[in-house]
């Protein structure tokens, strides 16, 4: 069982805190209807998880992360959002 004083150091509120990132931004990749919202929250999402591996000294896999998911595949939805938008101003007659 962890002890008090381990669960208040600086690493564990760090954890508690990115934790509470990634969840949350998640959660909002799903409930939000704005799609370019939710592909912004996917990469707040994608950037903490980096951070739980470099927390977790993995420094590797967590470049890999940036470069594969947040600088790769959220900059392919990014321009297929931009693309795929529609404009919803409709010019009165």
């Amino acid at each position: 069982m962890a002890s008090i004083g381990a669960l208040f150091s600086l690493e564990g509120i760090a954890f508690a805190l990115f934790a509470m990132v990634t969840v949350g931004s998640s959660v909002g990749v799903v409930l939000v209807r704005d799609i370019w919202h939710s592909a912004l929250l996917l990469g707040v999402a994608l950037l903490s998880v980096a951070v739980h591996y470099v927390m977790l000294q993995a420094e590797f896999i967590a470049a890999m992360q940036i470069l594969v998911y947040v600088g790769g595949v959220l900059i392919l939805i990014t321009f297929a959002v931009m693309l795929t938008r529609e404009d919803t101003e409709e010019v009165a007659a």
